[in-house]
This record gives structure tokens, C-alpha cells and sequence, in this order.
């Protein structure tokens, strides 16, 4: 059923403010679902069902779904549609406030229509899971989307965040009508792979310092590398000799940077 029809039915309208627009294109929740490569044993996370069109597919894949849903208008909806899903675990509540750690003690994915307007911050929560997900299948913003996936010379805070946990790359483009309410904007589905991702450092010490440096290198776009490192507290002499060290020239700018050279200047400014 349209999800026009099936609010209407529950006498519903959806909330701008919590950016519920609904995908209800079978051809692209096909081509998410098969981004995904489930496989019969996998648990994955839903965020975000909304109506369930997507619940329902990922139910008939896996042996077990939990959805998260903030808003209560929709758990009746959902209760109905899933009904004969055994193997769905529904809960209302913010994927925020979610341990994932406690919702999983063993390996899943997460597949998801996420809210747009919160997507950063449901990335961040993902990341910072004790457990986290081998794979992420999100629908994002087109230009989200190009930001997670970018590299030198158009590197971002996020596309280093991102590609230090996994591999990002953009699956399909979404044209604004697969949706209703119709959005602003186009989407896109990006699938970023978690699993045997080689990272360095991997302690939380050394993920802390991580950051800190690229925050750092980030905080002001148009200056040079070498003037924005000031800010962890080092002078000029010792700023030039990390980065002679590293084998980076001070005055290029953060976003020309790779995720090696962030890498290898985090480890040199740890010595």
C-alpha cells in the first residue's frame, strides 16, 4: 500500500520536523536489500522503519531484524505489518539512547532509511559502539553521500571520520519522487564496509588522539596544515618537525590530505 493510503488509513500525517519521508520504490528497496548481501544467518538493524516496507523485506533474508522507531504514532502500524514476522524485534525508542552492545552480543549489519536530519549523529553512535557493525547499507542525502565518499583534494571531517572505521562507496542515486512526502533533495544508498577494515591506531587512547589531530587540521578550511596544529598546543619549530617527520608539506590544506598521511601523522605526533 502507497504509505499516502496507509497513514490516511490511521488517520496520520508525517512529522517534517523528524524527516519522515517514506521510500516506497520496490525496484530501489531491492537494490538495498542486495547491497546488503544477506545471507540467511545474519542479524541486522533497522533504523528508522517507519511503515516497515523495508522491515518486511529484510525479515524474509535474515534470522533476525531489530527495528528502532522514535515515533510512538507508528508502532501499531508497524505491529500490524509485521505481524507475521517472528523474527522481527520491535522498539520504540532513539537510536541514541540504544546500547547496541546490549542489543547484540555478536556480529550484524545495519540497513537503514535513516532520518536525514540526524544522520551524522546516528553515524557517530554506530562508530562508537563497543560492537560494532561488519556493514552499514544507509540512505542518505546525495550530498552527504559525495561528502562520505570523498577524496584528496576533497577531503572533509566526515569523509575522514567515515573512511577510518570502513570503506564508503555510493550504490545507487535515488531521485526525490521514489519518496513521499516528496523531499528538497535527491538520495543516495551507500554501503560502507566495517568487517577486516585494517585501522591503526586501535586503542581508545590512540582513536581520541586520532581525532583530536583531524579537528584540529579541519578547523579552519582555507588556512594551511601547519597553522591549524597550532591548536594542539605546539609551536611553530615543533609543528614544522612533525610534519618533516610524517613527510608532509605544512602548507597544504586539510582536505588534500589521504587517510595514510592522517594515519602516519598521528603515529609521528605520538612518538
Amino acid at each position: 500500500m502507497h504509505p499516502k493510503q496507509l497513514l490516511a488509513n490511521y488517520d496520520l500525517q508525517p512529522k517534517k520536523s523528524l524527516g519522515q519521508n517514506f521510500l516506497f520504490d520496490n525496484n530501489v528497496l531491492s537494490r538495498i536489500i542486495d547491497a546488503a548481501d544477506l545471507v540467511a544467518q545474519d542479524q541486522v538493524l533497522e533504523i528508522g522503519p517507519g511503515l516497515g516496507s523495508l522491515t518486511q523485506r529484510l525479515a524474509r533474508h535474515v534470522s533476525r531484524v531489530v527495528a528502532v522507531e522514535l515515533d510512538g504514532r507508528f508502532i501499531p502500524i508497524l505491529q500490524t505489518q509485521l505481524a507475521g514476522f517472528h523474527n522481527v524485534e520491535l522498539i520504540h525508542g532513539d537510536i541514541l539512547d540504544q546500547n547496541l552492545a546490549d542489543r547484540f552480543q555478536s556480529q550484524y549489519k545495519v540497513v537503514a532509511n535513516v532520518p536525514y536530519y540526524i544522520t551524522g549523529a546516528i553515524l557517530r553512535h554506530l562508530f562508537d559502539s563497543i560492537n560494532k557493525p561488519s556493514l552499514m547499507v544507509l540512505t542518505v542525502q546525495k550530498e552527504v553521500a559525495e561528502r562520505i565518499t570523498a577524496v584528496p583534494p576533497n577531503m572533509s571531517l566526515l569523509s575522514v571520520s567515515v573512511q577510518y572505521y570502513g570503506q564508503p562507496r555510493v550504490i545507487t542515486t535515488i531521485k526525490a519522487g521514489a519518496f513521499w512526502p516528496r523531499p528538497d533533495v535527491d538520495s543516495s544508498v551507500v554501503r560502507i564496509d566495517l568487517a577486516g577494515r585494517q585501522r591503526v591506531p586501535v586503542s581508545q587512547a590512540q582513536q581520541d588522539h586520532f581525532f583530536r589531530l583531524v579537528r584540529a587540521g579541519f578547523s579552519q578550511k582555507r588556512k594551511q596544515l601547519q597553522k591549524n596544529l597550532r591548536q594542539l598546543g605546539l609551536n611553530r619549530e615543533e609543528i614544522a618537525l612533525l610534519l618533516q617527520k610524517a613527510g608532509i608539506d605544512g602548507r597544504r590544506r586539510a582536505q588534500t590530505l589521504t587517510m595514510f598521511e592522517w594515519l602516519t601523522l598521528a603515529k609521528t605526533l605520538e612518538i
